[in-house]
């Protein structure tokens, strides 16, 4: 299972998405005005809610190594949980007055490029299992 090249994907897809509750996405003031306030996954219960089922989800996909199907369908709704994370943030981050994205803001596209490789692998497996069936 961990030997399969989208299991490592997936489980990078978990580390990064489980990082965005420690680390800022977003530093500046916000509207309260309060200085150096950062954002990250724990500030709102949607953001934190959508973080937990997108980093539970990659880790879940790893076992699910016996059916391929259900992964590739499962892996492509995590990139579609993790683009309305992104747009979560992204709605969070225009209540502040100023400030900047953190270099940690790239954990969530990597996530994204994460779980697209996977379900890149995912296929590619699903296709070696059906040439080596028809050649039997």
């Amino acid at each position: 299972m961990i030997q399969r090249i989208q299991s490592l994907w997936l489980l990078l897809a978990a580390a990064c998405s489980f990082a965005s509750y420690k680390f800022p996405y977003y530093s500046g003031t916000n509207q309260k005005g309060i200085a150096d306030y950062q954002l990250n996954g724990t500030e709102n219960f949607l953001l934190m809610a959508v973080t937990a089922v997108t980093g539970a989800l990659a880790l879940f996909l790893i076992f699910l190594f016996k059916n391929r199907k259900m992964q590739l369908r499962l892996c492509l709704l995590g990139i579609v949980l993790e683009a309305l994370l992104i747009f979560l943030y992204y709605r969070e981050v225009r209540t502040f007055s100023t400030g900047t994205l953190s270099l940690t803001s790239i954990l969530q596209s990597a996530v994204i490029v994460l779980f697209f490789l996977a379900a890149r692998a995912i296929n590619k497996d699903e296709k070696m299992v059906k040439e080596s069936d028809r050649l039997r």
